[in-house]
Parts: C-alpha cells; structure tokens; sequence
C-alpha cells in the first residue's frame, strides 16, 4: 500500500507540473485549454478535500499548515496516508 500511494503522489506531482508549466508555456490549441480548465477542476477538488480533512482530523490531531499543503498538493492520497497515521495513533491508545 505505501508504494501505491508513493506512485500516486509521483503522478499527482506530475500533473501539477504539467498543468502549472502550462500556465506560463502554453500548449498550443486544445490541450493548453483543457491544460487549463482541468487547473481551475483540480485545484477546486483539491481545495474541497482540504475542508474535508479539516473536519475529519482536527479533532484528533493537530494540524500544521504543511498539513493542509500535503492534502492540498496530492489530495486523495494524502489522505489515506493521514487516515493510515490516525488508524494506527487509535490503535495504540486502544491497546
């Protein structure tokens, strides 16, 4: 499982490269548009999941800035690897 959020953090880095080099060199025709537009999607998304991380782990941790530029940067992924820490934090107190 850590290799697979590793490869998923790779290619939501990828991305972000891809779409914010887009921004100052742009691809010409279609693709620096949907380059573009996907931007504005994945920021958007990635900006709901930061609200969502907000209310799941606040009250379970504390929570840095670098936090929520983790969750905000490789969203979903991010998150599993927070959820997978407090998992383990529960587990510990549990025991």
């Amino acid at each position: 499982m850590k290799y697979v959020m590793l490869l998923g953090k790779c290619m939501t880095g990828f991305a972000w490269a891809v779409m914010v080099y887009n921004l100052f060199m742009p691809f010409e025709g279609n693709t620096g548009l949907a380059l573009n537009i996907l931007l504005l999607v994945t920021a958007f998304m990635h900006g709901i999941q930061v609200i969502m991380f907000y209310g799941m782990f606040s009250q379970y941790m504390a929570l840095t800035k670098k936090d929520f530029l983790k969750v905000f940067g490789f969203g979903v992924f991010a998150l599993l690897e927070y959820r997978q820490k407090l998992m383990q934090k529960l587990q510990q107190q549990n025991a």
